[in-house]
């Protein structure tokens, strides 16, 4: 946490200001906090609740938890809750050891308190932030070194505000960069040739990967809380669009920032701020989810978590910009391609559903309940010997993966149906695997049992939903987190979540430990390139 507090930008710190303790006191029920007690409790807030309870805190991936709501529970009875975590699959920070008791009493306190309104973010503001380190003209025009682009692999340090790119071949660090607070991804660009990130502090980055150590050539900070960065991808008879523009979700301000994909300079600023897709209740903070490049138009399929809604952002004319709107469900969440890359699949998390849009025909196809808080990252594909192509989500409230039907024009009968299950070791945030593999890899990081949070289970394609092939504790300290196939799928990269950070390298066919990188500070989500550039999930 002192680390963030030092990642803090300007306009965030600004916010912190905005209101002090005191002023929340008047009625004798609610607790008085020191300007700087607010702040801190601020601090915390952003940093470990507004993701899934939002700014303003309305919820979607967790509940609602407003001053009103939480009035009517005990400040013990909240540290308890903040403390120890939820069966529902809300993680025990005092457990996990990322709040002290301190830091847990005064969280209480706050969740009493009204949530301060953070400030809006414009492009003027953004475009003070803009910085091109070298231009496109001073770029090397081939690749500097005779590694592998295509087997790199980006890797989050999460609250070291970090990303490392390393060598997936020989398992060298080639570059550690500041990157801004809490990266969410690593995003590739059309050609394979730059990685994108994108902070929870809004910040974007741009990685040129031709250098012989990769290098930062420009960054911007478009939010002050961001989740999804995408580039342009298309190429076809409308025109080639890769790698020309970019595009960035934020939590906070709702909206949608539109960049130059080679300089990141802003460009264009859309609000998401709408109506639900059901009641046509205004929502206020309409938060962007997840964002995909379509292989059918130049366009962007965006998910806004709290309408419902699903926008087609076409980019192929930025003056004269459309958009279509599709009504799915509301609380919209992760999501990933199937197998042929048509159909985009979307967590629904809050109602417990999976929603399909098929983005060669742009409309609405169906949603179907799959268990308690879906969560499948961007999911896993793979062919069922009794049903055919299948898709898999994980679920933030059980321990359970969910396969389901996704081959609508060969086995439709099966189709957007769910039809098999396994238990897992616990409530769990990602899947993987790869088409040149028989396993299915899922962590249980948000199990609120320890042992099960530090250990793996891995399921055979062929057997799924009988007993796991197998399920191991991989390590004493921190937690299990997300799974990374290399370029052939001969190996999977896992990462052990805490400040003695580790990355564990697999052989996925024997499950065997092949290689242990030490010495990274939270590592969490991983991104090879290839994998990446081609939406290998």
């Amino acid at each position: 946490m002192k680390k963030f507090m030092s990642l803090v930008s300007a306009g965030f710190a600004a916010f912190m200001l905005t209101a002090g303790g005191t002023a929340f006191a008047a009625k004798a029920q609610v607790p008085e906090l020191t300007e700087k007690e607010f702040k801190e409790a601020k601090n915390l807030y952003y940093d470990r609740c507004a993701g899934c309870h939002g700014a303003m805190r309305k919820g979607a991936t967790g509940p609602k938890i407003s001053q009103k709501k939480m009035l009517k529970k005990s400040l013990a009875k909240l540290e308890d809750i903040i403390f120890n975590g939820t069966e529902g699959g809300m993680p025990g920070w005092g457990k996990t050891g990322d709040m002290n008791k301190a830091e847990t009493k005064l969280m209480a306190k706050y969740m009493h308190l009204p949530a301060p309104i953070p400030p809006e973010m414009g492009l003027k503001q953004m475009r003070k932030t803009h910085k091109v380190y070298v231009p496109t003209s001073k770029r090397p025009g081939t690749v500097q070194h005779k590694r592998d682009i295509m087997n790199y692999f980006g890797v989050i340090l999460r609250d070291a505000g970090q990303g490392v790119i390393f060598d997936g071949d020989t398992k060298e660090k080639l570059a550690t960069f500041t990157i801004g607070h809490a990266t969410h991804i690593f995003r590739a660009s059309a050609t394979g040739r730059y990685f994108y990130t994108i902070g929870r502090d809004g910040k974007a980055v741009l990685i040129d990967l031709y250098y012989d150590k990769p290098k930062i050539v420009a960054e911007v900070r478009v939010c002050l809380d961001a989740r999804s960065i995408e580039v342009s991808k298309y190429k076809g008879a409308l025109g080639n669009f890769q790698d020309q523009l970019a595009i960035v979700g934020c939590y906070w301000p709702p909206q949608l920032v539109i960049l130059d994909g080679l300089s990141l300079e802003p460009l264009k600023v859309i609000s998401t701020r709408s109506y639900t897709y059901d009641t046509n209740e205004f929502v206020n903070e309409a938060r962007v989810a997840t964002i995909v490049a379509s292989h059918y138009n130049p366009e962007w399929v965006v998910a806004i978590k709290e309408t419902g809604l699903v926008w087609l952002v076409d980019y192929s004319d930025l003056q004269n910009l459309s958009m279509t709107q599709i009504a799915t469900e509301r609380f919209l969440h992760d999501g990933g391609w199937d197998a042929s890359k048509r159909y985009l699949l979307i967590a629904a998390n809050m109602r417990d559903t999976m929603v399909v849009v098929d983005t060669k025909d742009r409309k609405f196809v169906t949603k179907f309940e799959t268990g308690i808080k879906p969560h499948p990252g961007r999911g896993a594909n793979w062919d069922d010997p009794k049903y055919g192509r299948v898709s898999a989500t994980t679920h933030l409230g059980e321990g359970k993966i969910t396969v389901y039907g996704s081959d609508p024009m060969v086995r439709p009968q099966y189709a957007w149906k769910v039809l098999r299950t396994a238990k897992t070791g616990g409530n769990g945030l990602f899947l993987k695997t790869h088409p040149a593999s028989n396993n299915v890899w899922t962590d249980a990081t948000i199990a609120k049992d320890k042992d099960a949070s530090q250990s793996i289970c891995v399921f055979y394609k062929d057997a799924f939903g009988k007993k796991p092939n197998k399920c191991w504790k991989a390590t004493n300290h921190g937690k299990i987190v997300h799974f990374e196939y290399n370029k052939d799928g001969s190996e999977v990269w896992v990462s052990v979540w805490d400040t003695k950070g580790e990355m564990l390298i697999y052989d996925d066919k024997t499950l065997k430990l092949k290689h242990r990188i030490t010495g990274l500070d939270t590592p969490t989500g991983k991104w090879n390139m290839y994998n990446t550039v081609n939406d290998v999930f």
